[in-house]
């Protein structure tokens, strides 16, 4: 027998789960790298300053020389010609936000329910009713929005947070749980001097250590690059964190409790986070869905998480301005955590 140091069951099993997940690569990128590269990628979408130009199509047919030349004049206006087939492609695509078919008058051609296409009509209408000789009672100062924590890119990079909290939370433990069942390891961990309790805890530990290191790679990045401010606590800010991997945390140890092959915890992670990516708000705000469905979508996990970080982020809000969402949080976390406790099956 050596003479080595032996710990606590539940510290054996939290380094075991470290060093596991270590060795994958694949993890690795999916929780640090990829993450950074979204935000990258938003940060130059739609974090640059300036101004941005209406992309505006006009159908090749008479008259189309005189429109064009009037949407030309516009300096928010990038209008071009264009086949009747090209047109329908573009507007299909949205690479043209608004058609105009010459006439007397013209025909605007395009698709009221993107928010974008309404108001590039009404920019089209302003430059051709100008053109055909209108004049404005006055000509309104304006005053253009770029300060850090009024963009887009400010308010994403909390939902972006949210989602990466959730998605490295539920993945990492369900498919480490289903491979150590599939392979048979549970059934010699049962013969090990642990309880139940010990080896879902580790999961949830382990998944707290790397925690740190993911929210500050991001929010770093978003920090130094794209100067996303954090206007709340970074203490608040953390412990946001946190909670939020442990609600997602224990939500995928429920779900894989009693789960035997890899492609069925997929279904059951698919089936409960895409739910959450197309309502929780991570890239449009949640408030565009009826108000009938407003109570399901904050009752979400990853409402609650997306709300609670854009309120640390952005409104400088303390822990009891984030009361609400951290009770929704707190609940999930309770609630998923006893529940994989009493359903989990070794075997």
């Amino acid at each position: 027998m050596g003479n080595a140091k032996v710990h606590h069951p539940l510290v054996e099993l939290t380094l075991a789960r470290v060093r596991e997940f270590l060795r994958e690569p694949e993890a690795l990128f999916w929780v640090f790298l990829f993450p950074v590269l979204m935000t990258c990628a938003l940060g130059l979408a739609f974090g640059r300053e300036g101004t941005t130009t209406v992309d505006v199509g006009v159908l090749a047919a008479p008259g189309a020389d005189e429109r064009l030349a009037a949407l030309a004049a516009a300096p928010d206006l990038d209008a071009r010609l264009l086949s009747r087939p090209d047109a329908e492609i573009a507007l299909r695509k949205g690479s043209i936000q608004v058609l105009v078919v010459p006439g007397t008058p013209p025909v605007y051609r395009f698709d009221p329910t993107r928010p974008e296409s309404q108001l590039a009509r009404l920019a089209v209408d302003e430059a051709l009713q100008r053109a055909a000789g209108r004049r404005s009672l006055w000509k309104a100062r304006e005053e253009r929005v770029v300060a850090p924590g009024a963009r887009y890119v400010d308010w994403v990079v909390p939902g972006l947070l949210g989602m990466n909290i959730m998605g490295t939370g539920m993945w990492s433990i369900g498919f480490a749980v289903v491979l150590a069942r599939t392979r048979k390891l549970l059934k010699r961990l049962v013969a090990s001097p642990m309880r139940r309790a010990h080896y879902l805890l580790s999961h949830m530990l382990a998944r707290l250590l790397f925690l740190t290191l993911e929210v500050v790679t991001l929010v770093g990045f978003a920090v130094i690059v794209f100067d996303v401010p954090i206007n709340g606590s970074w203490l608040v800010l953390a412990a946001v964190c946190v909670l939020g991997a442990a609600t997602f945390s224990g939500l995928g140890l429920l779900l894989v409790s009693r789960v035997k092959t890899i492609e069925a915890a997929s279904g059951l992670m698919n089936f409960a986070m895409v739910p959450m990516w197309v309502f929780s708000g991570v890239f449009f705000s949640s408030e565009h869905f009826p108000s009938v469905m407003q109570p399901f979508v904050h009752a979400l996990p990853l409402t609650a998480l997306t709300s609670a970080l854009r309120g640390v982020m952005l409104d400088g809000q303390g822990l009891l301005g984030l009361t609400p969402h951290l009770a929704n949080l707190a609940g999930w976390t309770v609630v998923c955590y006893l529940l994989a406790l009493r359903l989990f099956r070794w075997r």
